[in-house]
């Protein structure tokens, strides 16, 4: 048997940290076997639990098998359908809006990273080949963070995570790799190793919490102000290096003069429930460590005034000269593909003397739903599940009901799956070829295909393909799509000289031999030539004020609805990311998405006990889930995991960020901003 086994690189696509590197075992054209691949610098051979369940992910009974067609839309009534019908029908669809409006403005795309990868692309490049259209615009995880950091630094560079190693103080704002980056773990563990000190600092006790050396149990949304805090208490003791803030940091001055003037440590005690004497220990260690890794999560500017938080927690990094350093800086996100030149995201349609729409990811359907001239009346959904995701469900049911035709591309059959008219299968990442980077880590890695397709399911690439080539069989020279351009084609196209040079590569296939890393621009701000306009680190920003925002970082508190006093947070579960679940029966964990967590107090004053099943509600919505009772959860505060069989995104509040649009064209969603009231239900 063991001659029988041929092993494949292959590159985990989800929405993660990590993009780990693996090797698949194949035996007789099946999938036998995942696990990591031990040249991979950052992943290093090991892979998370969801990995490790890859096989059964593959070979779930669940997945989608045949293109599938449903008729009324929502009716359950499904029957199968060939390829060549589904691209008939989406053809004619295509061409009837086409020839009905003038322009191809009525058809639109909701797609983003459930499924990534360059090739997967190929769904923004096949739309740019009908020319004008209705484009997507914004960022659902972290827009409001990006555009704090553009304002502060003028780009978005990320350091190397392996020279977390090297930190001497080690700071997660709102992280929890335990749980969604758990390679980093080792790195962080390493530097503990050598005497480093690890601090946690989360509204919720995670299990990363649990091995911290000090762990702060912060009110969710107020980061920014503890920073402000820790910076103020520098300052008043003389710890920071004057000369490098005179000669590198812009608005050092009025930074100072704000926090002297506004910023008082009995508020930052007050609002964010950390004691005076915990920020001072804060920044006592601020003060004597050197370096310091500061890691901010994506949850905490999921508020108001998430951009703020950030732009608070980077300007401690510049106040205590960690930019630059090795070890050092500030953790959130690495730009990895903005290397390359994306070609399938960048096609170029034809020039139809129009200009394509934009709508914002975060507030789909509203912004789809005030189109008019002409309306949205096609849209393609992939690597998405906004049913289950998304906020405004309300005004999703609207938009569903103008559509007249909707087709999502999946391997199953999710919540947005039942509300569409065609259901496309996709192949996993064991059944193509493609090259995937890291928003984290820095290492680029081929992605093999090592088995055949499941049942009928083609790539993301092969549907574009097949489409266009349907739709110029219907009416010639409609899309100027490269159809007949293979797979391998288009990804050494990614590779030019530069993007060699960056990586170490005399070709693409040097990586079937190993993962690189890139070699350069590992450790930003080095040289301390900030992309800003006055090319300093900008405390006080001119750009972020002639947008109406603050010159400076500052914290503004939210209040609450009183009808609704609890707040909701809705973090990643162990299992899943996102809606995507299927190793959670694999898994067995006990951290369902089924549950609610609340804090005993908060349960009493409501008469719900242990293990009851209760409503949780606002004026959005409701769901119902189990109750589980657990001391160490804010009072004030619940916490329900994404995705399940009753989906908490229908009690979101469908507030904006506060920044977003200037990096990633659209505001940031305020997803925790979500205020609910809980109760115990009764049967009658």
């Amino acid at each position: 048997m063991d001659g029988d086994v041929r092993v494949y690189k292959n590159v985990c696509p989800r929405n993660c940290y990590n993009t780990c590197a693996m090797l698949s075992h194949v035996v007789n054209g099946k999938l036998i076997k995942v696990e990591g691949e031990p040249w991979h610098g950052y992943t290093q051979g090991r892979l998370c639990a969801k990995g490790y369940a890859y096989s059964r992910y593959v070979y779930s009974p669940e997945r989608l098998r045949y293109p599938m067609r449903q008729y009324p839309r929502g009716s359950g009534n499904w029957v199968r359908i060939t390829w060549e019908e589904a691209f008939s029908i989406i053809g004619a669809k295509i061409l009837e809006l086409n020839h009905r409006y003038g322009s191809n403005l009525p058809l639109a795309y909701n797609k983003c990273s459930g499924n990534v990868g360059f090739l997967h692309y190929a769904t923004e490049g096949m739309f740019n080949s009908f020319g004008s259209h209705t484009k997507l615009k914004g960022n659902p995880c972290m827009a409001a963070g990006l555009d704090a950091i553009m304002y502060s630094s003028g780009e978005g560079k990320g350091p190397d995570p392996e020279a977390m190693s090297g930190s001497k103080l080690i700071v997660l704002w709102g992280a929890n790799p335990a749980w969604t980056a758990v390679h980093q773990l080792n790195f962080i563990n390493q530097a503990r190793e050598k005497g480093a000190e690890f601090v946690v600092i989360d509204p919720v006790y995670t299990p990363t919490a649990a091995t911290a050396d000090h762990y702060i149990q912060i009110q969710p949304g107020t980061d920014g102000l503890l920073a402000l805090g820790i910076a103020k208490v520098l300052i008043e003791e003389g710890r920071y290096d004057p000369s490098f803030l005179a000669e590198h940091v812009e608005g050092w001055e009025s930074f100072q003069g704000y926090l002297k003037e506004k910023v008082t440590l009995e508020e930052v005690q007050n609002v964010s429930g950390v004691a005076e004497k915990t920020v001072r220990m804060l920044a006592d260690l601020y003060g004597k460590c050197d370096p310091v890794a500061n890691w901010s999560g994506y949850g905490l500017q999921r508020y108001p005034n998430g951009g703020q938080n950030i732009r608070a927690i980077y300007a401690l990094c510049a106040l205590t000269g960690n930019l630059g350093k090795v070890g050092g800086g500030f953790y959130y996100f690495h730009p990895s593909t903005e290397s390359f030149p994306l070609h399938l995201l960048n096609h170029q349609g034809p020039n139809d003397g129009l200009v394509s729409r934009s709508i914002d990811i975060n507030y789909y359907p509203s912004q789809a739903l005030a189109l008019v001239d002409p309306p949205v009346k096609f849209l393609w959904i992939a690597g998405r599940n906004p049913l289950s995701q998304d906020q405004e469900v309300s005004n999703w049911s609207r938009l569903l009901a103008e559509l007249e035709l909707v087709v999502t591309v999946d391997l199953f059959m999710t919540k947005t799956c039942d509300m569409s008219d065609l259901v496309l299968p996709v192949a996993s990442h064991f059944e193509e070829i493609d090259i995937n980077v890291s928003y984290w880590h820095h290492w680029l890695a081929l992605n093999e295909k090592a088995i055949a397709p499941y049942y009928e399911a083609k790539s993301d690439l092969e549907i574009a393909q097949q489409l266009t080539r349907r739709l110029n069989e219907l009416q010639p020279g409609f899309s100027n799509f490269p159809f007949e351009r293979t797979p391998e084609e288009w990804i050494g196209m990614e590779f030019t000289p530069e993007v060699l040079e960056l990586y170490g590569l005399s070709s693409w296939r040097d990586l079937a031999e190993a993962p690189a890393k890139l070699r350069v621009g590992n450790n930003p701000w080095a040289d301390f030539a900030f992309k800003t306009k006055t090319g300093k680190f900008e405390l006080f920003s001119k750009e972020a004020k002639e947008n109406n925002l603050p010159a400076l970082p500052r914290f503004s508190a939210k209040s609450s609805d009183p009808s609704f006093p609890l707040r909701l947070l809705t973090p990643q579960s162990i299992a899943s990311i996102h809606s995507q679940d299927w190793s959670s029966k694999w898994i067995g964990s006990e951290e369902s998405e089924d549950v609610v967590k609340l804090n005993p107090l908060d349960a009493v004053q409501r008469e719900i006990q242990n293990g009851d099943n209760v409503r949780i509600y606002n004026a959005l919505g409701s769901v119902t889930k189990k109750a589980i009772l657990n001391p160490e959860i804010l009072q004030g505060l619940i916490i329900i995991y994404q995705g399940g069989k009753d989906p908490v995104n229908s009690l979101l509040s469908g507030l904006s960020a506060d920044m977003g649009k200037n990096y990633s064209g659209g505001e940031g969603a305020a997803f925790y901003n979500a205020f609910v009231d809980v109760e115990k239900m009764v049967r009658r």
